[in-house]
C-alpha cells in the first residue's frame, strides 16, 4: 500500500513537471516580449516608457478576455480528453473560435481607428497620448493572431501537448528582440523608429508565432477544429459552453477592469508613478508566469481526472498544486527583494522613478505568494473542476469590494506614495485567498462537465 502511494506521488510529480515546465517557460517568454519592449523603449525616456505601458493596457484587457475564453474552453477539452472523447474537442473549439474572432475585431477597432480616445482614458499627458497612439495604430494588427494563438495553445496544453507552444514562443521572443534592436534604436542599417519600431517588431513576432502553432497543429493531426465542426455543434454543448465559460469571461473582465482602474489611478498620480509601475509590471508578469505553468498543469491534470471519474484523486491533486505554488512563490519573492535595485538599474530613468520602482518591487516580493496561491486555486483548481460561478463571485467581491475602493482612497484621498497604494490594492488578494482556501477544502468545486445536462448527455460519435 505504501509502495503504491509512493508510486502514485512519483507519477503525479513526473506529469506535473512534464506539463508545468514548458508552460512556465512559454509564459515567461510571452511576458518577456513586453519586457524586451519596455527595456529598449526605456533607453528613449520616461515619456516613451509610459506611452507604451499605457497603450499595452488595451492589449492587456483584450488578452485577458481572450484568456477567459481560452481557459473556459480548456475546461471542456481537458475533461473530454480524460474521457477519451476526441469528437467534441473540435466542436468546443468551433464555439470558442467564433467568439474569439468577434472579440478581436472589437478591440482591433479601438487600437486602429480610435487610439487617441483609448489613450485619453489612461492619461492627460499629450506627449504620452501621441506616442501611445502611434504604437496602437501598428500593434492593433496583431490582436486577432494573438488571441487565436492563445486559444490553440490552451487546447494543446489540455491534451498534454505543451512543447509546441513553448517552441513557438521561444522563436517569437528571439525574433522580437532582434527586430526591437534594429527598429527601435536603428541598428544594422534600419531606421530608428522608436515606439513605432517596437510595435512593428512585436507584430512580426506574433505573426510568426501564430503560423508555427497553426501549421504544426494541422500537420501533426492534433485534435483541432475543422469546418465540419462549425456545422455539427450540439445545442446542449453550446448551452453548457456558455453556462460554464461566461462566468470565466465575467470573472476575467471584472478582474481586468479592476486592474485597469488601478492603472487609471496610477496614471492620474503622475508620469513618474506611471513609469515606475510600468517598469515593475513585466517583472510581476514574469514572476507570476513562472507559476502559471503550475496552474495550467493543475487545470489539465485535475480536469483529466474528473473527466475519467476520479474525483478523490482530483481533490488530492488540488492540495498538492496549491502547496507547491506557495513554497515556490516565497522563494521567488525573496529573490525579487534581494535584487530590486539591480532590476531597476537597467532603466535610464530619474532617481525618483527608480526609488518608486524599487519600493514597488519590495511590496511585490512580500505579496507574491498570495497572488500565486490565488492563480493556482482559481485557474488550476476551481476552473479545472468546472466551478466557474463561484470563482466569478469571489473575484468580483475581492476586487470591487476591497481593491478598487482602497486604490481610490490611497491615491486620491490619503495621497499615499504609489508603492503604498500598490500595497493597499494587494489586500484584495488576501481576502480572495481566505475565501478560496475554504472553497478548495470543501470539495464542492468538483463538477464533471462531460455529463452534459443529465439525460441530454452527449454520446461520442462512432
Amino acid at each position: 500500500m505504501v509502495h503504491a502511494h509512493i508510486s502514485e506521488k512519483r507519477q503525479f510529480y513526473q506529469t506535473l513537471v512534464k506539463l508545468a515546465i514548458p508552460v512556465s517557460i512559454q509564459n515567461m517568454i510571452s511576458s518577456s516580449l513586453n519586457l524586451v519592449d519596455t527595456i529598449m523603449i526605456g533607453q528613449l525616456g520616461a515619456v516613451e516608457v509610459a506611452a507604451v505601458g499605457l497603450a499595452n493596457r488595451l492589449f492587456f484587457v483584450f488578452i485577458l478576455v481572450s484568456f477567459a475564453i481560452s481557459s473556459g474552453t480548456a475546461i471542456f477539452t481537458a475533461q473530454f480528453w480524460g474521457k477519451k472523447d476526441v469528437q467534441h474537442i473540435g466542436k468546443v473549439m468551433a464555439i470558442a473560435l467564433t467568439l474569439i474572432i468577434a472579440v478581436s475585431l472589437i478591440f482591433s477597432f479601438g487600437a486602429l481607428v480610435i487610439p487617441d480616445l483609448v489613450m485619453r482614458i489612461f492619461t492627460k499627458d499629450r506627449l504620452v497620448i501621441s506616442n501611445g497612439s502611434t504604437y496602437l495604430r501598428v500593434i492593433g494588427w496583431s490582436y486577432l493572431l494573438s488571441a487565436v494563438t492563445m486559444l490553440y495553445a490552451f487546447i494543446l496544453r489540455s491534451m498534454e501537448q505543451v512543447k509546441l507552444p513553448m517552441y513557438a514562443s521561444t522563436i517569437a521572443l528571439g525574433l522580437n528582440t532582434l527586430l526591437n534592436y534594429c527598429l527601435i534604436l536603428g541598428h544594422f542599417g534600419f531606421p530608428a523608429l522608436g515606439v513605432q519600431g517596437a510595435a512593428i517588431a512585436t507584430v512580426i513576432a506574433r505573426v510568426i508565432e501564430a503560423a508555427i502553432i497553426l501549421v504544426s497543429t494541422y500537420q501533426k493531426r492534433y485534435p483541432a477544429v475543422h469546418l465540419s465542426d462549425f456545422l455539427t455543434i450540439p445545442r446542449v454543448l453550446i448551452k453548457q459552453f456558455f453556462v460554464t465559460t461566461l462566468p470565466v469571461i465575467a470573472n476575467e473582465f471584472s478582474w481586468v477592469v479592476g486592474v485597469t482602474t488601478y492603472s487609471i489611478v496610477y496614471g492620474h498620480m503622475g508620469t513618474a508613478e506611471v513609469a515606475a509601475v510600468n517598469i515593475v509590471n513585466p517583472v510581476e508578469q514574469i514572476s507570476s508566469g513562472v507559476f502559471f505553468g503550475l496552474a495550467s498543469a493543475g487545470s489539465v491534470m485535475i480536469g483529466n481526472q474528473i473527466g475519467a471519474g476520479h474525483e478523490k484523486t482530483a481533490y488530492v491533486y488540488a492540495k498538492r498544486f496549491a502547496l507547491s505554488g506557495v513554497i515556490g512563490a516565497i522563494f521567488v519573492g525573496g529573490l525579487i527583494w534581494l535584487n530590486a535595485s539591480r532590476i531597476t538599474s537597467v532603466f535610464k530613468v530619474t532617481p525618483e522613478i527608480r526609488m518608486f520602482a524599487v519600493n514597488l518591487l519590495f511590496v511585490l516580493s512580500v505579496v507574491l505568494w498570495t497572488r500565486v496561491f490565488n492563480t493556482i486555486n482559481v485557474v488550476g483548481v476551481l476552473r479545472g473542476g468546472g466551478d466557474t460561478k463561484f470563482s466569478m463571485y469571489m473575484e468580483i467581491m475581492s476586487i470591487w469590494g476591497v481593491g478598487v475602493p482602497l486604490a481610490f482612497l490611497g491615491g486620491f484621498y490619503w495621497k499615499f506614495p504609489v508603492y503604498w497604494v500598490f500595497a493597499l490594492v494587494s489586500l484584495e488578494e488576501v481576502l480572495k485567498m481566505a475565501v478560496g482556501l475554504y472553497r478548495m477544502h470543501s470539495g464542492k468545486w468538483i463538477h464533471n462537465l462531460t455529463h452534459l445536462a443529465g439525460p441530454q448527455k452527449i454520446v461520442c460519435e462512432q
